[in-house]
């Protein structure tokens, strides 16, 4: 689980320095190209969008332009009084001017989270889809937890980039541009004094932005180890074990260390940047009282055009520049930090599968054999990652299972039996040799159509937590009423069923743990059977069951093999003593091949498992008999 030494939590310890030093955001080609164009396919949106974004922006600076002949001609007009005719007139103006600018905003918000969000769907969608077509190699080396990290949390953290950034940027943009034009309407010399510091400030920010992003990427991948961690611990199994060697503490310990780790880099994350943004808030608001010390100076130096209303007017509009201007640096911080998180999902969107269709592959059902022949020439295998100089997994192996044979791989852990299996619907591909299936090559197949032809019940049956008749109807999803209990029929498994409270509609829980060992596998078997499949794959389909389940589940197998192509890998001897063949495996090869019969008289390894299990057995049941008599 993860503990070294003894000490709880010392792997996470342990690993923290080496993961800091892999949380940098990976290098991606062209990530702002790529970014952009998940925007294409609502590009008429967006250009709605933006039209009422520049529309509402530019309203907005509108009323601080009048305000200077509010103060100017109609309050305080160069002759006579008030001009209330001309005073109510621009008011009137002025509100219509928010009641429109309102409502604009009203529209763009909503336009922008529709597009953002379905935007972030799809970049979601885009990814699940092409994990499922990743390879099962990629699953046997990547953490469950750090895979949902990606497509929740790392798609998550960007949502908020893709829904506002753009119409934000845009929006500030604006408001910036056409503040800085109504300055200068008023009076270029306080422009230059309210805008000095500008260019300073967009050094620092793109400094800051720089800090964050190298944080924000050790964020991500914190919170990838947090939620690998509750994916193991509090899934049913990761409970169990922890109950069972009493560690619970340990798992509390090893997740409190990473949350710690989470909340520092939070806080840092949080916390980049709020120095810069105060300087920046006390500057800018700062500028409307060196504005007024400007204007005081002008008109002691005898300027004529500085009145009241200008001034008004002018401390007016550099208020609403104020805003924008931090917006704007704060989206660019925004943008900076989203960078690393969206290099994280292309990483990923950039990974190839280990092997994919050819160009010209074709379907099982034009191959030039009899469907059901399965051919193994010459195959040797290395798992990805294996040292060239360690022995391989399989070496040199061939045989012939012909339509309808039962056939079946026996040997010692660790002798390649289930590489076998994994081979033969091209889960993984042959390092030499070559894998056939119904007289073809599997690699000039489509994948797709070799599993369609296939069935393959494990040692460790996955049960969704749903009911027993969506379970099951995942082999097949119209299947009928009358279909599903034939299945189950053929499983042995109906009358269980019937008995339940529910029925068909009984909930199994998570990974099927509200029903035994052999209930599951009778499931899984039913659930086969609907698919109907000409190849039968039995991955030690018993190994972990009592004797008086194996046995009512042999009986289902025996039942699903029958008509079918079956390759079995056995661990119990006694399962595979009708199979037709028995390849015996040992160091990756197949070293003795023949019936039960043959091979026993052969006397070579098959004889020694054999005889293994037969003592084996013997004492098993000389412990039952004897704690018969003890309860007697």
């Amino acid at each position: 689980m993860g503990f070294r030494g003894g000490r709880p939590g010392g792997a996470v310890i342990d690993a923290k320095a080496q993961r800091a030093q892999n949380a940098a955001a990976p290098h991606v080609p062209d990530l702002g190209r790529r970014v952009i164009a998940l925007f294409r396919p609502y590009a008429a949106r967006l250009t709605l969008t933006a039209l009422l974004v520049v529309v509402a922006s530019a309203l907005a600076v509108i009323p601080a332009l009048i305000i200077e002949r509010i103060f100017d001609d109609a309050l305080f007009p160069p002759e006579g009084g008030p001009q209330l005719g001309l005073l109510t007139e621009l008011v009137i103006v002025m509100i219509a001017l928010f009641l429109v600018s309102s409502g604009l905003n009203v529209l763009q918000t909503w336009l922008t989270s529709s597009v953002g969000n379905r935007i972030t769907g799809d970049l979601r969608m885009k990814l699940f889809a092409h994990l499922q077509h990743m390879e099962l190699g990629f699953f046997t080396r990547t953490k469950t937890g750090v895979i949902q990290s990606r497509l929740q949390n790392d798609v998550g953290g960007v949502a908020g980039v893709l829904t506002n950034t753009l119409t934000s940027i845009l929006g500030n943009v604006v408001t910036v541009i056409a503040s800085l034009v109504a300055m200068l309407l008023i009076d270029w010399r306080l422009t230059i004094i309210a805008v000095i510091l500008l260019p300073l400030l967009a050094v620092i920010q793109r400094r800051v932005g720089q800090v964050r992003a190298r944080i924000a990427a050790q964020t991500q991948e914190s919170l990838s180890q947090l939620t690998a961690i509750t994916q193991e611990t509090l899934s049913v199994s990761g409970i169990l074990l922890a109950k069972s060697f009493n560690r619970q503490r340990a798992e509390e310990d090893r997740y409190a260390v990473e949350t710690a780790n989470q909340v520092r880099l939070q806080v840092r994350q949080t916390m980049s940047g709020q120095w810069f943004f105060g300087v920046v808030t006390v500057l800018m608001s700062s500028v409307p009282a060196v504005i007024y010390l400007v204007a005081g100076l002008l008109l002691a130096g005898g300027s004529t055009d500085i009145t009241a209303g200008v001034i008004v007017a002018f401390t007016t509009v550099q208020a609403r520049l104020l805003w924008p201007l931090i917006s704007l640096m704060r989206v660019a911080l925004d943008v900076q930090t989203s960078r690393a998180l969206f290099a994280r999902i292309f990483e990923y969107l950039d990974l190839e599968p280990a092997f994919t269709d050819a160009a010209d592959a074709s379907s099982v059902d034009r191959a030039p054999g009899p469907i059901g022949r399965v051919e193994f020439r010459g195959v040797g295998f290395r798992y990805p990652g294996a040292s060239p100089e360690s022995r391989p997994t399989l070496d040199g192996v061939s045989f012939t299972v012909e339509p309808g044979q039962h056939v079946a791989f026996v040997g010692p852990s660790g002798a390649g039996k289930t590489t076998i299996l994994y081979l033969t619907p091209r889960m993984y591909d042959a390092s030499e040799g070559s894998v056939r299936f119904a007289g073809a090559d599997v690699r000039e197949l489509t994948q797709e159509s070799i599993i369609d032809h296939i069935g393959i019940v494990s040692q460790e049956t996955y049960l969704f937590h749903a009911t027993i008749r969506e379970n099951l109807r995942y082999a097949k999803p119209d299947a009928t009423e009358d279909e599903l209990v034939a299945a189950c029929r053929a499983a042995n498994i109906h009358h269980v069923v019937e008995g339940f409270e529910d029925g068909y509609d009984t909930v199994v829980g998570e990974r099927g743990y509200r029903l035994s060992g052999g209930e599951k596998q009778r499931i899984a078997i039913a659930r086969v059977l609907l698919k109907d499949p000409p190849v039968l794959l039995l991955d030690e389909a018993t190994s972990a069951l009592d004797t008086v389940s194996e046995r009512v589940v042999q009986e289902a197998l025996d039942a699903a093999s029958r008509g079918r192509t079956t390759l079995t890998i056995a661990h119990r001897l006694s399962t595979v003593l009708d199979a037709d063949v028995i390849h015996v495996v040992d160091g990756g090869r197949i070293v003795e091949s023949g019936t039960h019969d043959e091979l026993l008289s052969a006397e070579g390894l098959y004889a020694e498992l054999a005889a293994e299990q037969l003592a084996a057995t013997r004492v098993l049941r000389a412990e039952e008999r004897l704690a018969g008599r003890r309860a007697e």
